[in-house]
């Protein structure tokens, strides 16, 4: 496969070099390939990437060549995105709601695991003729805190129910397992503890040996503050799948997005106007690649890049609006920044790899984000 050459040093340099006046976002593919051997390394399983995080082809290939060969899809599209790129990529369907053409395209696909927190929708795997001897996975909810927000609210099985389809899964002829995620941004081991106890109760009252347990995603990318440690999280899951199973231990996987990707790349957005109340104006915004501010709210790794010289100002907090003519496009509260930033600089938010081009609008115009590879974001 062929990867994309490095064209630029750092961020710094394009910016100063090329003095883009649109967003864009700077790839690292040796930070991403080491985010991948961290966690093929630390993980005591397989891992499986999700590809909903990001799944530019950039993205994939690097993944590929650093050796994930697993991946969580989704949706039909990301199939055949990962297929494409490589043919003998183990598929993950995990998306517990499914329509029957979908189902039939997974299928297709060759889709190895799929996940199911009703009924409904294990009747609808088995109707849809879901090879016998495929793994299908009960999704658990529960109400642990940790994470930035709950998926709970939308996916999975209360014990009581997931041992009623755990049952029922095995009854019907697949390999039975389970699924749960903690919710994203979680950083905090005693989630991972909470849910694999549970797990264990809830196989064990179904009368079911696990084959295996797919312990989610949700792990924490660096943000503000101190970066997650991760390994402490790999180490607890280990620790809590063995006193919760001891010796009938289900072998362990997991489904990394934003904690996989978000590390290799940054944003350079930059400033259009600067008002005479303070209040910032950028290129980009919460309908591109800030998308994420509003809801898990601001990041603190934002490095200033002048043509005039070295933004070095005590920070202020200001108010920061994006591009477009809506008045909901605002970064949430104040954003502290170099106190003599000045219209025409740009702002580096680091860390942005994840949710950013995938979720990224063109309303009112805007959100053509351009993509630059470079050896080093820093």
């Amino acid at each position: 496969m062929s990867l994309v050459t490095a064209l630029h040093a750092s961020p710094s340099q394009h910016l100063l070099s090329q003095s883009p006046d649109h967003p864009v976002l700077y790839f690292a593919p040796s930070i991403l390939q080491s985010s991948a051997k961290r966690f093929l390394t630390g993980f005591p399983g397989l891992v499986t990437y999700a590809v909903k995080a990001n799944d530019a082809e950039e993205v994939l290939e690097n993944l590929m060549t650093a050796g994930v060969d697993a991946f969580d899809v989704a949706s039909p599209f990301e199939m055949a995105r990962v297929k494409k790129l490589m043919p003998t990529a183990v598929l993950h369907y995990n998306n517990p709601v499914r329509s029957e053409a979908e189902i039939a395209t997974a299928i297709a696909h060759g889709v190895t695991s799929y996940s199911v927190d009703s009924l409904g929708e294990l009747q609808k795997l088995v109707r849809c003729g879901v090879p016998e001897s495929t793994e299908v996975s009960v999704r658990l909810r529960l109400p642990v805190k940790g994470a930035a927000y709950d998926f709970g609210a939308k996916f999975g099985a209360d014990p009581e129910l997931a041992a009623i389809l755990l049952k029922a899964v095995a009854e019907a002829g697949f390999a039975p397992s389970m699924t749960f995620h903690p919710g994203t941004q979680c950083a905090d081991p005693a989630a991972w503890r909470a849910y694999i106890d549970i797990c264990a109760d809830v196989a064990g009252h179904a009368g079911v040996r696990l084959q295996r347990l797919n312990v989610g995603g949700g792990y924490a990318a660096h943000r503000t503050g101190a970066a997650p440690d991760l390994e402490a999280i790999f180490a607890a899951i280990e620790l809590a799948t063995i006193d919760a199973f001891g010796g009938d231990m289900p072998s362990l996987v997991c489904e990394p997005g934003r904690a996989m990707v978000a590390e290799a790349f940054s944003l350079a957005t930059r400033v259009k106007a600067i008002r005479e109340d303070g209040a910032v104006f950028l290129n980009d915004g919460i309908y591109g690649g800030l998308a994420e501010l509003p809801i898990l709210g601001n990041i603190d790794r934002i490095e200033p890049v002048s043509l005039a010289c070295e933004r070095s100002g005590d920070p202020i907090d200001f108010v920061v609006f994006g591009p477009t003519c809506d008045s909901l496009d605002r970064l949430p509260g104040t954003v502290p920044l170099a106190g003599d930033i000045s219209e025409g600089d740009w702002l580096v938010w680091h860390g942005l790899g994840a949710y950013s081009t995938a979720t990224v609008t063109r309303f009112n115009g805007y959100g053509a984000i351009e993509v630059v590879t470079t050896d080093r974001l820093a």
